[in-house]
């Protein structure tokens, strides 16, 4: 019988299951958004809504306590600075998952979990990463063009020194 037991083992013994956790929340809190399987999605989001709680509190002692459990300081400094401000009216539920598929290796089904308005993060970074694309691609056009040029000037110079 399982009663009392509350939470989600993951396969895992208990320190690796905490450590799995803490990662996983301290990547949510970075980057507002994970791809994880369900089960762990479903086990991560009861830490990452405590973490906004205490960053709503905003006090010393509930900072100590986020830094205790995440894992990086800038993770820290945005849950408090960026996160929290942004569920300042909102009693619960920071957090949405939604299913994402199955994955192609085992089949485990995947899910994201993400932190509510982090929309416009999202979207920010989907910008950022078509605008380093364009520049890789056009320097990688620029490259292709001097090469060609290259490659046409040795050749006109192959029959002149030939005579």
């Amino acid at each position: 019988m399982r009663h009392r037991n509350a939470g989600y083992k993951l396969g895992r013994n208990t320190s690796h299951r905490r450590a799995l956790l803490r990662n996983l929340v301290t990547s949510l809190v970075l980057e507002e958004r994970v791809q994880t399987t369900v089960p762990k999605a479903k086990a991560i989001r009861p830490w990452a809504e405590r973490m906004v709680t205490l960053g709503k509190t905003g006090t010393l002692h509930a900072r100590r306590q986020a830094a205790s459990y995440l894992q990086d300081p800038k993770a820290v400094a945005k849950l408090f600075e960026d996160i929290a401000p942004r569920f300042g009216d909102r009693a619960g539920g920071y957090t949405r998952i939604i299913k994402s598929g199955f994955r192609a290796g085992d089949n485990a089904e995947l899910a994201f979990i993400e932190y509510l308005g982090s929309e416009k993060a999202q979207q920010a970074k989907k910008q950022r990463r078509a605008e380093r694309m364009e520049r890789k691609a056009a320097a990688q056009k620029k490259a292709a063009e001097e090469l060609q040029a290259q490659k046409q000037s040795e050749s006109e110079e192959e029959p002149g020194s030939g005579e």
